[in-house]
């Protein structure tokens, strides 16, 4: 059994992630200021410290097998408006954070990077070989801190692994996405769903794709978990491993829109609205790396399963 910090794990995905390392029989903690995880989501059996991840000193030591790093903003619209804030947390949060764990012999860390750091991508699908180019602060910061574990992986022996999401969606065992403000495609078709909203915008319908919006990759945020507990494994001393998370394909914005008007039994009224500067039209992951250096395989690939799982956690919420 090994011990593991999760930072940002009363957000969505390190929640998940924590509650999968106890299910395989790991001891987790969770370390999250709240500011916009929620303690309710902190499994019942993980220690919980509310804290921030730039006093990392006060909560690192050497009984950690490793960290995972949950701990960022992520808006990319925020980040735009209030970079500092990015570059605060989630550069200067991070340097913080390694100097803890280089301090306390920490000898693991996987990292959640974010597929924003390639920008509009170059090909499809996305490879992690591929120019990186990100569009905000957001997506330039989390690639500071891949930068940043390259450099503390060969200077000081860490095992090091990114790995770049790309749509994560879904909700396991009762955890699921609560974003403020939320700006996710499913959760805000859910809320249409449930009365919150009155429509849904559909962001331009003459994109060259088959049937003219734009095509994402979707992944079930317990296969991405799974990935996580992979990584673990996979990180070698003195190396930093980079992964894409994705399915490898795509679903338009009108098939997510028809599933959840199908598994919801709701109309899901919607708006035309314009483009949006800087929306590709097709972002899919090449996910060959984490199938071949990770062994990680996603088993949950349905879109109706995806939404179906998030549909449960939105109703369950609202009752």
């Amino acid at each position: 059994m090994s011990k593991y910090l999760v930072t940002g794990g009363a957000g969505y995905i390190g929640s998940v992630v924590a509650r999968r390392l106890l299910e395989t029989g790991h001891r987790v903690t969770v370390l999250d200021n709240l500011s916009t995880g929620f303690r309710e989501s902190v499994p019942a059996d993980a220690e919980f410290t509310e804290g921030d991840i730039r006093d990392a000193a006060k909560w690192v030591d050497g009984s950690y097998d490793g960290v995972l790093h949950f701990a960022a903003c992520s808006q990319v619209g925020e980040s735009v408006a209030k970079p500092e804030k990015y570059w605060d947390n989630n550069v200067g949060g991070t340097m913080a954070l390694l100097a803890a764990v280089r301090a306390a012999r920490v000898r693991t860390l996987v990292f959640s990077s974010t597929a924003a750091v390639y920008g509009e991508p170059v090909r499809t699908p996305v490879a992690e070989s591929d120019p990186t180019a990100p569009t905000s602060p957001y997506g330039a910061s989390k690639l500071a801190v891949d930068h940043m574990l390259t450099g503390e992986a060969a200077a000081h022996g860490l095992a090091a692994v990114s790995l770049r999401y790309f749509n994560v969606a879904g909700a396991y065992r009762g955890l699921g996405e609560r974003h403020d403000p939320e700006t996710h495609l499913i959760p805000l078709l859910l809320d249409v769903a449930l009365g919150r909203r009155a429509a849904i915008s559909v962001y331009g319908d003459d994109y060259p794709t088959p049937d003219g919006t734009c095509v994402r990759d979707y992944i079930h945020v317990a296969d991405l978990a799974d990935a996580h507990l992979l990584a673990l494994g996979a990180a070698t001393p003195g190396g930093h491993l980079i992964c894409n998370l994705g399915n490898g394909s795509g679903f338009s914005v009108r098939e997510v829109v028809d599933a959840v008007r199908r598994i919801t039994g709701h109309p899901v009224p919607e708006t035309a609205a314009p483009r949006r500067p800087g929306d590709p039209a097709v972002l899919v992951a090449s996910a060959v790396a984490a199938r071949e250096r990770l062994g990680w395989e996603p088993r949950r690939t349905g879109l109706d399963e995806i939404v179906t799982d998030a549909w449960e956690f939105a109703r369950a919420r609202r009752a």
